[in-house]
Protein backbone atom coordinates (compact mmCIF):
# COMPACT_ATOMS: atom_id res chain seq x y z
CA UNK A 1 0.00 0.00 0.00
CA UNK A 2 1.39 2.91 -1.53
CA UNK A 3 1.12 6.21 1.05
CA UNK A 4 0.06 9.70 -0.96
CA UNK A 5 2.73 12.34 -1.39
CA UNK A 6 1.62 14.52 1.17
CA UNK A 7 1.16 12.02 3.22
CA UNK A 8 4.63 11.05 3.52
CA UNK A 9 5.82 14.18 3.52
CA UNK A 10 3.91 14.40 6.47
CA UNK A 11 5.29 11.49 7.53
CA UNK A 12 9.04 12.24 6.73
CA UNK A 13 7.88 16.06 8.85
CA UNK A 14 7.40 14.51 12.19
CA UNK A 15 9.59 11.79 12.14
CA UNK A 16 8.25 8.50 11.70
CA UNK A 17 9.94 6.06 9.35
CA UNK A 18 7.76 5.86 5.84
CA UNK A 19 8.28 1.75 5.48
CA UNK A 20 6.74 1.33 9.69
CA UNK A 21 3.82 3.62 9.19
CA UNK A 22 3.07 1.66 6.01
CA UNK A 23 2.83 -1.51 7.81
CA UNK A 24 0.73 0.32 10.42
CA UNK A 25 -1.96 1.72 8.36
CA UNK A 26 -2.56 -1.22 6.90
CA UNK A 27 -2.31 -3.28 10.07
CA UNK A 28 -5.02 -0.88 11.01
CA UNK A 29 -7.32 -1.38 7.99
CA UNK A 30 -7.01 -4.92 8.18
CA UNK A 31 -8.34 -5.01 11.88
CA UNK A 32 -11.86 -2.98 10.75
CA UNK A 33 -12.69 -5.89 8.31
CA UNK A 34 -12.31 -6.96 4.62
CA UNK A 35 -14.32 -4.32 3.18
CA UNK A 36 -11.60 -1.89 4.20
CA UNK A 37 -8.58 -3.25 2.63
CA UNK A 38 -7.42 -1.92 -0.66
CA UNK A 39 -9.54 -3.06 -3.53
CA UNK A 40 -8.04 -3.11 -7.41
CA UNK A 41 -9.70 0.57 -7.66
CA UNK A 42 -8.20 1.71 -4.70
CA UNK A 43 -9.53 2.61 -0.81
CA UNK A 44 -13.39 1.27 -0.42
CA UNK A 45 -15.38 3.55 1.71
CA UNK A 46 -16.24 2.13 5.14
CA UNK A 47 -18.36 3.33 7.55
CA UNK A 48 -15.10 4.70 9.00
CA UNK A 49 -12.92 6.69 6.92
CA UNK A 50 -10.14 4.62 5.50
CA UNK A 51 -7.90 7.39 4.08
CA UNK A 52 -4.29 6.62 4.31
CA UNK A 53 -3.52 10.60 5.77
CA UNK A 54 -6.77 10.09 8.35
CA UNK A 55 -5.14 7.14 9.98
CA UNK A 56 -1.38 8.62 9.37
CA UNK A 57 -2.08 12.04 11.60
CA UNK A 58 -5.13 10.47 14.25
CA UNK A 59 -3.93 6.65 14.51
CA UNK A 60 -3.49 7.26 18.70
CA UNK A 61 0.15 5.44 18.38
CA UNK A 62 1.24 7.22 15.61
CA UNK A 63 0.60 10.24 17.11
CA UNK A 64 2.25 9.25 20.88
CA UNK A 65 5.36 7.91 19.24
CA UNK A 66 5.82 10.89 16.73
CA UNK A 67 5.34 13.09 20.14
CA UNK A 68 7.23 11.31 22.56
CA UNK A 69 10.29 9.67 20.63
CA UNK A 70 13.12 12.21 20.53
CA UNK A 71 13.06 12.36 24.08
CA UNK A 72 13.09 8.49 24.97
CA UNK A 73 14.85 6.97 22.42
CA UNK A 74 18.43 8.92 23.96
CA UNK A 75 18.00 6.13 27.13
CA UNK A 76 17.10 3.40 24.98
CA UNK A 77 20.72 3.42 23.72
CA UNK A 78 23.25 0.47 24.89
CA UNK A 79 25.54 3.35 25.88
CA UNK A 80 23.76 5.00 28.38
CA UNK A 81 22.89 1.39 29.85
CA UNK A 82 26.73 0.95 30.20
CA UNK A 83 26.71 4.17 32.02
CA UNK A 84 24.60 3.30 34.15
CA UNK A 85 25.93 -0.06 35.08
CA UNK A 86 29.74 1.45 35.44
CA UNK A 87 27.53 4.29 37.55
CA UNK A 88 26.50 1.81 40.06
CA UNK A 89 29.87 0.34 40.91
CA UNK A 90 31.73 3.69 40.88
CA UNK A 91 29.16 4.66 43.77
CA UNK A 92 29.54 1.30 45.57
CA UNK A 93 32.20 2.04 47.75
CA UNK A 94 31.81 5.29 48.88
CA UNK A 95 29.74 3.68 51.39
CA UNK A 96 31.88 0.98 52.49
CA UNK A 97 35.03 3.38 53.41
CA UNK A 98 32.46 6.12 54.71
CA UNK A 99 29.36 4.94 56.61
CA UNK A 100 30.34 0.79 56.70
CA UNK A 101 33.43 1.82 58.08
CA UNK A 102 32.26 4.52 60.75
CA UNK A 103 29.31 1.68 61.68
CA UNK A 104 31.90 -1.10 62.15
CA UNK A 105 34.39 1.03 64.02
CA UNK A 106 31.98 2.47 66.63
CA UNK A 107 30.64 -1.25 67.48
CA UNK A 108 34.41 -2.83 67.85
CA UNK A 109 34.42 0.15 70.50
CA UNK A 110 37.34 2.20 68.72
CA UNK A 111 37.48 6.03 70.06
CA UNK A 112 35.72 9.19 68.25
CA UNK A 113 38.73 10.20 67.69
CA UNK A 114 40.07 7.41 66.08
CA UNK A 115 36.82 7.03 63.95
CA UNK A 116 37.04 11.05 63.20
CA UNK A 117 40.79 10.53 61.81
CA UNK A 118 39.16 7.95 59.77
CA UNK A 119 37.51 10.63 57.71
CA UNK A 120 40.89 11.68 56.09
CA UNK A 121 40.68 8.31 54.51
CA UNK A 122 38.26 10.12 51.92
CA UNK A 123 41.05 12.59 50.79
CA UNK A 124 42.21 10.78 47.45
CA UNK A 125 38.79 11.60 45.63
CA UNK A 126 39.57 15.22 46.69
CA UNK A 127 43.33 14.58 44.92
CA UNK A 128 42.40 12.47 42.29
CA UNK A 129 43.56 14.97 39.20
CA UNK A 130 47.34 14.46 41.00
CA UNK A 131 47.79 11.12 39.00
CA UNK A 132 44.97 11.26 36.37
CA UNK A 133 47.30 12.14 33.70
CA UNK A 134 49.00 8.95 33.96
CA UNK A 135 45.87 7.47 33.23
CA UNK A 136 46.01 9.63 30.38
CA UNK A 137 49.39 8.43 29.52
CA UNK A 138 49.57 4.65 29.18
CA UNK A 139 47.42 2.32 27.45
CA UNK A 140 46.77 -1.50 29.26
CA UNK A 141 47.09 -3.93 26.29
CA UNK A 142 44.34 -5.64 24.57
CA UNK A 143 41.06 -3.97 26.15
CA UNK A 144 41.81 -0.30 25.20
CA UNK A 145 42.92 2.57 26.58
CA UNK A 146 39.45 3.18 29.13
CA UNK A 147 38.21 -0.02 29.15
CA UNK A 148 41.96 -1.43 30.44
CA UNK A 149 41.78 0.58 32.91
CA UNK A 150 38.79 0.08 34.08
CA UNK A 151 39.30 -4.08 34.35
CA UNK A 152 42.40 -3.38 36.07
CA UNK A 153 41.15 -0.67 39.17
CA UNK A 154 37.91 -3.14 39.62
CA UNK A 155 40.39 -5.94 40.04
CA UNK A 156 42.18 -3.86 42.69
CA UNK A 157 38.81 -2.71 44.54
CA UNK A 158 38.04 -6.50 44.67
CA UNK A 159 41.24 -7.77 46.29
CA UNK A 160 41.29 -4.47 48.28
CA UNK A 161 37.51 -4.93 49.78
CA UNK A 162 37.60 -8.23 50.57
CA UNK A 163 40.78 -7.96 52.13
CA UNK A 164 39.26 -5.24 54.34
CA UNK A 165 36.77 -7.89 55.16
CA UNK A 166 39.25 -9.74 56.67
CA UNK A 167 40.38 -6.82 58.53
CA UNK A 168 40.15 -5.72 62.21
CA UNK A 169 39.72 -2.26 63.42
CA UNK A 170 40.65 -3.52 66.88
CA UNK A 171 43.77 -5.60 66.76
CA UNK A 172 45.51 -4.19 63.50
CA UNK A 173 43.90 -0.72 63.38
CA UNK A 174 47.10 0.56 61.50
CA UNK A 175 46.68 -2.09 58.64
CA UNK A 176 42.68 -1.57 58.80
CA UNK A 177 43.48 1.75 58.02
CA UNK A 178 46.60 1.09 55.14
CA UNK A 179 43.42 -0.91 53.54
CA UNK A 180 40.56 1.51 54.20
CA UNK A 181 42.87 3.95 52.08
CA UNK A 182 43.89 1.21 49.32
CA UNK A 183 40.39 1.15 48.64
CA UNK A 184 39.43 4.66 48.53
CA UNK A 185 41.91 4.91 46.27
CA UNK A 186 41.01 2.69 44.20
CA UNK A 187 37.77 4.20 44.20
CA UNK A 188 38.77 7.56 43.15
CA UNK A 189 40.75 6.20 40.46
CA UNK A 190 37.84 4.18 39.00
CA UNK A 191 35.73 7.49 39.23
CA UNK A 192 38.83 9.00 36.65
CA UNK A 193 38.68 6.42 34.40
CA UNK A 194 34.35 6.05 34.46
CA UNK A 195 34.21 9.73 33.59
CA UNK A 196 36.81 9.76 31.14
CA UNK A 197 34.95 6.75 29.16
CA UNK A 198 31.68 8.66 29.68
CA UNK A 199 32.67 11.65 28.14
CA UNK A 200 34.88 9.97 25.65
CA UNK A 201 32.18 7.36 24.10
CA UNK A 202 28.71 9.48 24.25
CA UNK A 203 27.98 11.70 21.18
CA UNK A 204 26.24 15.22 22.05
CA UNK A 205 22.75 14.54 22.09
CA UNK A 206 23.62 11.87 24.60
CA UNK A 207 25.86 13.23 27.61
CA UNK A 208 22.63 14.55 28.92
CA UNK A 209 21.17 11.52 29.69
CA UNK A 210 24.20 9.63 30.71
CA UNK A 211 25.32 12.13 33.07
CA UNK A 212 21.78 11.30 34.21
CA UNK A 213 22.10 7.82 34.26
CA UNK A 214 25.28 8.03 36.21
CA UNK A 215 24.03 10.41 38.85
CA UNK A 216 20.90 7.37 39.28
CA UNK A 217 22.86 4.33 39.19
CA UNK A 218 25.89 5.84 41.29
CA UNK A 219 23.45 7.27 43.95
CA UNK A 220 22.27 3.24 43.59
CA UNK A 221 25.74 2.24 44.37
CA UNK A 222 25.70 4.51 47.49
CA UNK A 223 22.55 3.11 48.64
CA UNK A 224 22.96 -0.49 48.45
CA UNK A 225 27.06 -0.27 49.95
CA UNK A 226 25.79 2.55 53.12
CA UNK A 227 22.53 1.03 53.65
CA UNK A 228 21.70 -2.50 52.47
CA UNK A 229 25.05 -3.24 53.72
CA UNK A 230 24.28 -2.39 57.16
CA UNK A 231 21.65 -4.03 57.01
CA UNK A 232 23.47 -7.11 55.47
CA UNK A 233 26.75 -6.50 58.48
CA UNK A 234 23.53 -6.89 61.30
CA UNK A 235 22.37 -10.37 59.51
CA UNK A 236 25.90 -12.02 58.23
CA UNK A 237 28.95 -10.07 60.41
CA UNK A 238 31.39 -7.28 58.84
CA UNK A 239 33.32 -9.90 56.74
CA UNK A 240 30.92 -11.51 55.15
CA UNK A 241 29.05 -8.63 54.29
CA UNK A 242 32.59 -6.78 52.54
CA UNK A 243 33.22 -10.38 50.65
CA UNK A 244 30.11 -9.91 49.22
CA UNK A 245 30.36 -6.34 48.09
CA UNK A 246 33.88 -7.55 46.40
CA UNK A 247 31.95 -10.52 44.65
CA UNK A 248 30.11 -7.98 43.17
CA UNK A 249 32.79 -5.84 41.97
CA UNK A 250 33.44 -9.18 39.65
CA UNK A 251 30.28 -8.09 38.06
CA UNK A 252 31.71 -5.00 37.21
CA UNK A 253 34.66 -6.54 35.28
CA UNK A 254 32.43 -9.02 33.71
CA UNK A 255 30.60 -5.83 32.05
CA UNK A 256 33.52 -3.87 31.24
CA UNK A 257 34.84 -6.45 29.10
CA UNK A 258 31.81 -6.49 27.40
CA UNK A 259 31.09 -2.99 27.11
CA UNK A 260 32.46 -0.85 23.55
CA UNK A 261 35.31 0.96 23.31
CA UNK A 262 35.16 4.56 22.55
CA UNK A 263 35.29 4.93 18.21
CA UNK A 264 37.20 7.45 17.99
CA UNK A 265 41.01 6.72 17.63
CA UNK A 266 42.37 9.06 19.67
CA UNK A 267 46.42 9.53 20.20
CA UNK A 268 47.57 9.01 24.13
CA UNK A 269 50.33 11.81 25.06
CA UNK A 270 53.38 10.77 24.03
CA UNK A 271 55.50 11.39 27.47
CA UNK A 272 54.98 12.07 30.86
CA UNK A 273 55.51 15.85 30.48
CA UNK A 274 52.82 15.80 27.58
CA UNK A 275 50.30 13.82 29.75
CA UNK A 276 50.46 16.77 32.77
CA UNK A 277 51.36 19.99 31.47
CA UNK A 278 49.45 19.31 27.87
CA UNK A 279 46.02 19.77 29.62
CA UNK A 280 46.89 23.10 30.98
CA UNK A 281 48.15 24.11 27.68
CA UNK A 282 45.28 22.99 25.73
CA UNK A 283 42.57 24.42 27.56
CA UNK A 284 44.30 28.15 28.46
CA UNK A 285 45.07 28.06 24.63
CA UNK A 286 41.43 28.56 23.69
CA UNK A 287 39.25 31.71 23.51
CA UNK A 288 37.58 33.06 26.81
CA UNK A 289 39.20 29.96 28.67
CA UNK A 290 39.55 31.59 31.84
CA UNK A 291 36.17 33.01 32.19
CA UNK A 292 35.00 29.73 31.61
CA UNK A 293 36.71 28.49 34.42
CA UNK A 294 34.91 31.11 36.19
CA UNK A 295 31.61 30.09 35.13
CA UNK A 296 32.12 26.75 36.37
CA UNK A 297 32.61 27.71 39.85
CA UNK A 298 29.81 30.12 40.33
CA UNK A 299 27.20 28.22 38.04
CA UNK A 300 25.97 25.56 40.79
CA UNK A 301 26.93 28.30 43.57
CA UNK A 302 23.26 29.63 44.14
CA UNK A 303 22.23 25.61 44.36
CA UNK A 304 25.30 25.05 47.16
CA UNK A 305 24.17 28.06 48.84
CA UNK A 306 20.10 26.43 49.22
CA UNK A 307 21.35 23.10 50.05
CA UNK A 308 23.97 22.90 52.74
CA UNK A 309 21.50 23.79 55.65
CA UNK A 310 18.32 23.27 54.14
CA UNK A 311 17.97 19.98 57.28
CA UNK A 312 19.16 22.53 59.77
CA UNK A 313 16.72 25.34 58.24
CA UNK A 314 13.42 22.39 58.15
CA UNK A 315 14.07 21.31 61.80
CA UNK A 316 14.93 25.39 62.75
CA UNK A 317 11.56 25.34 61.41
CA UNK A 318 9.87 22.92 64.26
CA UNK A 319 9.09 20.24 61.45
CA UNK A 320 10.12 16.43 62.77
CA UNK A 321 12.85 14.43 62.22
CA UNK A 322 10.14 11.75 60.73
CA UNK A 323 8.93 14.76 58.38
CA UNK A 324 12.79 15.83 57.52
CA UNK A 325 13.90 12.28 56.34
CA UNK A 326 10.68 11.54 54.56
CA UNK A 327 10.67 14.57 52.08
CA UNK A 328 14.67 16.15 52.27
CA UNK A 329 15.96 12.55 51.95
CA UNK A 330 13.67 10.11 50.70
CA UNK A 331 11.40 12.47 48.42
CA UNK A 332 14.47 15.11 47.72
CA UNK A 333 16.77 11.84 45.98
CA UNK A 334 13.37 10.63 44.17
CA UNK A 335 12.72 14.13 42.55
CA UNK A 336 16.62 14.48 42.49
CA UNK A 337 16.86 11.35 40.24
CA UNK A 338 13.87 12.49 38.06
CA UNK A 339 14.92 15.93 37.30
CA UNK A 340 18.41 14.29 36.33
CA UNK A 341 16.54 12.33 33.56
CA UNK A 342 14.41 14.78 32.69
CA UNK A 343 17.20 16.95 31.34
CA UNK A 344 18.89 14.33 29.73
CA UNK A 345 15.71 13.84 27.66
CA UNK A 346 15.31 17.67 27.22
CA UNK A 347 18.66 18.34 26.35
CA UNK A 348 18.34 16.31 23.21
CA UNK A 349 16.10 18.65 21.78
CA UNK A 350 17.21 22.09 23.46
CA UNK A 351 21.26 21.64 23.02
CA UNK A 352 23.98 22.44 25.65
CA UNK A 353 23.99 26.00 26.07
CA UNK A 354 20.03 27.01 26.29
CA UNK A 355 19.66 23.44 28.91
CA UNK A 356 22.19 25.51 31.27
CA UNK A 357 20.71 28.54 30.60
CA UNK A 358 16.91 27.02 30.97
CA UNK A 359 17.85 24.80 34.24
CA UNK A 360 20.12 27.28 35.64
CA UNK A 361 17.19 29.65 35.65
CA UNK A 362 14.98 26.76 37.21
CA UNK A 363 17.58 26.55 40.14
CA UNK A 364 17.29 30.33 41.08
CA UNK A 365 13.69 29.70 41.19
CA UNK A 366 13.01 26.75 43.03
CA UNK A 367 15.54 28.44 45.74
CA UNK A 368 12.82 31.23 46.35
CA UNK A 369 10.44 28.66 46.99
CA UNK A 370 12.59 28.04 50.55
CA UNK A 371 12.42 31.81 51.25
CA UNK A 372 8.46 31.36 50.77
CA UNK A 373 8.63 28.63 53.18
CA UNK A 374 10.99 30.97 56.02
CA UNK A 375 8.28 33.66 55.44
CA UNK A 376 5.18 31.22 55.81
CA UNK A 377 6.77 29.13 58.62
CA UNK A 378 5.84 25.45 59.64
CA UNK A 379 3.56 24.69 56.46
CA UNK A 380 3.92 21.15 55.75
CA UNK A 381 2.50 21.53 52.01
CA UNK A 382 4.90 23.99 51.17
CA UNK A 383 7.80 22.13 52.71
CA UNK A 384 7.24 19.29 50.31
CA UNK A 385 6.83 21.54 47.72
CA UNK A 386 9.52 23.89 48.37
CA UNK A 387 12.01 20.61 48.64
CA UNK A 388 10.37 18.59 45.45
CA UNK A 389 11.25 21.56 43.49
CA UNK A 390 14.26 22.80 44.36
CA UNK A 391 15.85 19.22 44.38
CA UNK A 392 14.08 18.23 40.79
CA UNK A 393 15.66 21.46 39.24
CA UNK A 394 18.94 20.88 41.36
CA UNK A 395 19.25 17.62 39.55
CA UNK A 396 18.05 19.09 35.95
CA UNK A 397 21.20 21.55 36.46
CA UNK A 398 23.92 18.88 37.69
CA UNK A 399 23.03 17.04 34.64
CA UNK A 400 23.56 19.68 32.72
CA UNK A 401 26.72 20.88 34.05
CA UNK A 402 28.26 18.05 33.92
CA UNK A 403 27.07 17.52 30.44
CA UNK A 404 28.76 20.98 30.31
CA UNK A 405 32.35 19.65 31.53
CA UNK A 406 32.25 16.54 29.14
CA UNK A 407 31.94 18.83 26.17
CA UNK A 408 34.91 20.93 27.64
CA UNK A 409 37.75 18.10 27.69
CA UNK A 410 39.95 17.28 24.76
CA UNK A 411 39.92 13.18 24.41
CA UNK A 412 43.57 13.10 24.43
CA UNK A 413 43.50 14.23 28.16
CA UNK A 414 39.85 13.84 29.04
CA UNK A 415 40.58 12.10 32.50
CA UNK A 416 42.70 14.75 33.69
CA UNK A 417 40.84 17.66 32.05
CA UNK A 418 37.33 16.33 33.82
CA UNK A 419 39.41 15.55 36.93
CA UNK A 420 40.25 19.24 37.34
CA UNK A 421 37.38 20.61 36.06
CA UNK A 422 35.06 18.82 38.64
CA UNK A 423 37.21 19.38 41.75
CA UNK A 424 37.38 23.11 40.55
CA UNK A 425 33.49 22.73 40.34
CA UNK A 426 33.20 21.49 44.41
CA UNK A 427 35.43 24.38 45.08
CA UNK A 428 32.37 26.98 45.83
CA UNK A 429 30.83 24.60 47.44
CA UNK A 430 34.43 24.23 49.88
CA UNK A 431 33.45 28.01 50.82
CA UNK A 432 29.85 28.06 51.31
CA UNK A 433 29.74 25.94 54.20
CA UNK A 434 31.49 28.07 56.09
CA UNK A 435 29.98 31.33 55.87
CA UNK A 436 26.80 30.07 55.37
CA UNK A 437 25.95 29.97 58.80
CA UNK A 438 27.08 33.60 59.56
CA UNK A 439 24.78 34.72 57.10
CA UNK A 440 21.88 33.05 58.29
CA UNK A 441 22.84 34.72 61.76
CA UNK A 442 23.09 38.61 60.21
CA UNK A 443 20.39 38.48 57.50
CA UNK A 444 18.26 35.77 58.95
CA UNK A 445 16.66 32.79 56.79
CA UNK A 446 14.46 34.38 54.45
CA UNK A 447 17.05 36.72 53.45
CA UNK A 448 19.61 34.10 53.46
CA UNK A 449 17.16 32.02 50.69
CA UNK A 450 17.40 35.28 48.74
CA UNK A 451 21.05 35.91 48.81
CA UNK A 452 21.72 32.46 47.60
CA UNK A 453 19.00 33.14 44.61
CA UNK A 454 21.60 36.08 43.38
CA UNK A 455 24.54 33.92 43.96
CA UNK A 456 23.29 32.15 41.28
CA UNK A 457 22.87 35.36 38.83
CA UNK A 458 26.67 35.61 38.39
CA UNK A 459 27.03 32.05 37.12
CA UNK A 460 24.12 32.80 34.44
CA UNK A 461 25.00 35.65 33.26
CA UNK A 462 28.88 34.67 32.81
CA UNK A 463 27.57 31.62 30.92
CA UNK A 464 25.19 33.94 28.68
CA UNK A 465 27.71 35.74 27.31
CA UNK A 466 30.12 33.04 26.71
CA UNK A 467 27.99 31.30 24.36
CA UNK A 468 30.36 31.66 21.54
CA UNK A 469 33.34 30.49 23.57
CA UNK A 470 31.86 27.33 24.66
CA UNK A 471 30.06 26.66 21.29
CA UNK A 472 33.77 26.80 19.77
CA UNK A 473 35.48 24.43 22.44
CA UNK A 474 33.00 22.06 22.51
CA UNK A 475 33.29 21.65 18.18
CA UNK A 476 37.27 21.93 18.78
CA UNK A 477 37.70 19.02 20.61
CA UNK A 478 36.26 16.19 18.60
CA UNK A 479 38.93 17.57 15.60
CA UNK A 480 41.77 17.71 18.40
CA UNK A 481 40.95 14.25 19.73
CA UNK A 482 41.94 12.31 16.72
CA UNK A 483 45.31 14.14 16.31
CA UNK A 484 48.41 14.45 18.54
CA UNK A 485 49.87 17.91 19.40
CA UNK A 486 52.90 19.49 17.72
Amino acid sequence: MKLPAPTRRRASRIGINRKSTRARVTRALKARGPQHERSRSGFSRGPVCCNPRHYLLNFPSVKLRAAISPYIRVYLSPRIAFMMFFGFFSGLPIGLTGVMLQAWMTKAGVNLHTIGLFSLIGMPYTLKFFWSPFMDRFVPPRLGRRRGWIVLVQMALLVGIAALGFGSPVHALAVFALLALFVAFGSASQDIVIDAYRTDLLNEQERGAGAAASMTAWRIGALVSGGLGLILADLLGWQNTYLLMAGLMAIGIAGALCAPEPDAKVVAPRSMGEAVWGPFKDFLSRRGAVMVLVAIVLYKLGDAYAETLSTVFLLKLSFSLTEVGEINKVLGTIATIVGAAIAGSFMVRLGLFRSLLSFGILQLVSILSFMALALAGKNYPLMTFAVTFEKLCGGMGTAAFVAFLMSLCNKRFTATQYALLSSLASLGRVFVGPSSGYIVELVGWANFFLFAAIAALPGLFLIYFLKGAITEMAERNGAQGTRASG
